[in-house]
């Protein structure tokens, strides 16, 4: 058996706005992990295409391009932050029920248990208080969005992820038969400890809650500490 034989498929689900190549840098961080990322519609080699609104729709999507990618994998683990955590959260009731899949651990990060809605809201606001909204939400804002080219490109996919995410409602009530991790910034404004510790209440297996140093995009600049973490986990 070689040593990539032996590494865990890390299948990985964006945040909004996010496409898959965030996730490009990580392959090289953790040798024990293979990294994979799922590409949503609306941004990067998917531009043209007419992004998802409803999560049950994008969960479908992403779980045919999921077995599509795999190809004799049988065995992943799934990482998904905020908008990515409930993708991977309802992809990983689809890769459970799989005869022929093995949901090794469901790794979310930076959100509340499913169904929980946060107070303030970004969809339908104007163009400049939708961007600060948002900024407000994850605690920074992307340099892109200050290119006016750029940010009429981005504005839609962008405006699109955070519908999707904020009409989210759960597609069942059972909980997930898989192991579930929950990770949290310590500093995290957006989603407190106790939401994010509820996801115990959707784990039909072993869970376990962890906090990370950081804010809510903590993970831009932890990521070989959230490596370290899911590979010890696995």
């Amino acid at each position: 058996m070689t040593s990539d034989d032996r590494r865990t498929t890390l299948v990985c689900l964006p945040f909004a706005g996010a496409g898959a190549s965030f996730f490009r840098p990580w392959s090289q961080l953790n040798d024990s992990l293979e990294v994979r990322a799922l590409q949503l519609p609306g941004r990067e080699r998917l531009i043209d295409m007419e992004p998802y609104r409803k999560v049950g729709e994008a969960a479908d999507g992403l779980f045919r391009d999921l077995v599509d990618q795999l190809g004799s994998t049988r065995r992943v683990a799934l990482f998904g932050h905020s908008l990515g955590a409930v993708l991977a959260y309802e992809l990983a009731h689809r890769v459970a029920a799989a005869p022929d899949l093995e949901l090794l651990r469901l790794f979310v990060s930076g959100s509340p248990e499913p169904g929980i809605q946060r107070p303030h809201r970004a969809t339908g606001l104007p163009d400049d208080e939708f961007l600060a909204r948002v900024s407000e939400f994850a605690g920074y804002s992307h340099e892109a969005l200050n290119d006016p080219e750029m940010r009429e490109l981005i504005l839609p996919t962008l405006r699109a992820d955070v519908e999707l995410h904020e009409g989210y409602v759960p597609s069942t009530t059972q909980p997930l038969d898989t192991p579930i991790t929950s990770v949290r910034g310590t500093e995290d404004t957006l989603v407190d400890s106790d939401d994010a510790a509820a996801w115990a209440k959707v784990a039909g297996r072993d869970f376990e809650y962890v906090e990370i140093p950081g804010g809510h995009m903590y993970l831009t600049d932890r990521a070989p500490a959230l490596l370290r973490l899911i590979a010890s986990s696995l």
